[in-house]
């Protein structure tokens, strides 16, 4: 039985009737497997169907109680709001028996949300107004979610963006000698990090307030409104924990600013775009100045630098350890997802005085 046809089998527990369902693989994620169901009526409507990797998520009942945490607080914060627009959640879709979720006679996890019509998502920026866009969704999350204790929320990924640990194992994938064999890219993408090691933990020696974070604000997963091309939403909340707003603004700007995407064929391309970065900072910070303190904001440029940095050890140590985190379709295909990202960290490090100036230029 093929994937679909497992999808196929595992959604009728979240419809009423026994009709014709319609199952097919939806979007481009290298982490959960995720679907678009069509349900004829009478059970009817559109829905989305994701298996959790277990291995990513080795507790994903917490990314449920999480979700439902969130969408309450979310729905509170929005209700009968009139100044500001607002942004649109997936909800939790139940089961027929009433569970938010369900696992199978394998052990995997299941779960459903509403589709959310309409709208679409992309892999590049297509102008500095959509890049505003951007900016705003993530802002207005940040601000929505400001006075929400980050303590009611569990991290269910622990370590995750905790850049010291991904190059603790770095390290200890190097000294046992995993994936030894080197070529000119590979020993690179070796040297390009052993320089950059002070990086590494510059954000947890700041010792930055805690707060409620995406974890994962790329710019797939900001939607937009189908119509007049303006952010409708924020997606994939798998990631929702305590952590760093560094962290995401650092992770959105990485992936918003390289113009050539992250599957460049040639990383020698890639560059950080500054105008995309101040159009994106422009609105974000209008969103989040009444919150964000002086000490997180002198700390951005670091996120800035840093992100891209992490991403690429953890291509990089994946590389090494045979390809077991991210998916690949080709041998040597996440060395050279590492070698786009150290190529914008090196393109972030030539921009610095702007990149600062355009920070000290917020609202």
């Amino acid at each position: 039985m093929d994937l679909s046809e497992i999808g196929n089998r595992i959604a009728r527990h979240f419809v009423d009737e026994d009709g014709h369902l319609s199952v097919e693989p939806l979007g481009e994620g290298l982490i959960n497997d995720t679907f678009l169901v069509v349900a004829e009526p009478p059970g009817g409507g559109r829905f989305v169907l994701q298996r959790i990797n277990r291995r990513v998520f080795p507790e994903p009942w917490l990314i449920m109680e999480n979700l439902r945490v969130l969408l309450s607080h979310i729905t509170e914060r929005q209700a009968g709001t009139d100044a500001v627009r607002d942004l649109r959640f997936p909800e939790i879709r139940p089961t027929r028996a009433g569970l938010s979720f369900w696992v199978d006679d394998e052990g995997a996890f299941w779960r459903a949300l509403s589709f959310i019509p309409d709208t679409r998502s992309q892999n590049t920026l297509q102008d500095s107004a959509q890049a505003e866009e951007v900016g705003y969704a993530l802002g207005r999350f940040h601000a929505l979610t400001s006075d929400l204790d980050a303590c009611l929320l569990h991290d269910t990924l622990p370590g995750f963006h905790i850049a010291p640990r991904y190059l603790a194992r770095f390290d200890r994938v190097v000294a046992n000698g995993v994936g030894a064999s080197e070529n000119a890219e590979l020993r690179f993408a070796l040297d390009f990090v052993n320089a950059r090691r002070s990086v590494f933990a510059v954000l947890e020696e700041a010792k930055l307030p805690l707060r409620v974070i995406h974890g994962d604000p790329k710019l797939n997963n900001v939607l937009f409104d189908a119509q007049s091309g303006r952010a409708a939403s924020l997606i994939d909340l798998d990631t929702v924990k305590p952590g760093l707003v560094h962290y995401d603004l650092g992770d959105c700007l990485r992936s918003c600013c390289n113009r050539w995407g992250e599957a460049a064929d040639d990383s020698a391309k890639v560059t950080f775009d500054l105008d995309v970065c101040r159009a994106i900072l422009r609105t974000y910070f209008a969103e989040t100045g009444a919150f964000l303190t002086d000490i997180e904001r002198y700390y951005l440029y670091d996120a800035i630098r840093l992100l891209p940095l992490e991403l690429g050890l953890r291509f990089l140590t994946d590389h090494l350890e045979g390809d077991r985190y991210f998916k690949v379709e080709q041998p040597g295909q996440n060395l050279q997802r590492a070698l786009v990202q150290f190529r914008l960290a090196e393109s972030v490090e030539a921009q610095e005085k702007f990149i600062r100036n355009v920070i000290d230029a917020r609202p």
